[in-house]
């Protein structure tokens, strides 16, 4: 077996959010998201079947929320669950470094 480092092969350039699946099963994906300097569109929201617990492992973030106004924000070591059908979207994330997170979806 050979191990990975969640922090290993960044890309240099990253137009768009990296989604990158790193284990899937019936009940459960675990992946690795890359971000830097991206947002979900105004008004486009996450609204997931599953529950998803999510982590920030290098950068900050902004998350918001359905009905409210505040924008949480997500630093290295800051995790949240967000309930199925919890519809949330990225205000912002940090545009100087890469924002690595880890996402359980199940």
């Amino acid at each position: 077996m050979d191990t990975k480092n969640i922090f290993s092969e960044i890309p240099k350039h990253i137009p768009d959010e990296v989604f990158e699946e790193i284990i899937k099963t019936g009940h459960c994906k675990i992946e690795r998201i890359i971000s830097k300097g991206h947002s979900s569109p105004a008004d486009d929201w996450y609204d997931q079947e599953n529950n998803e617990w999510v982590i920030v492992l290098r950068g900050r973030a902004g998350l918001v929320f359905e009905g409210k106004d505040e924008v949480l924000v997500m630093k290295p070591g800051n995790y949240i669950n967000i309930p199925a059908r919890q519809k949330h979207r990225v205000a912002w994330t940090d545009s100087d470094e890469e924002t690595i997170w880890l996402a359980i979806h199940y």
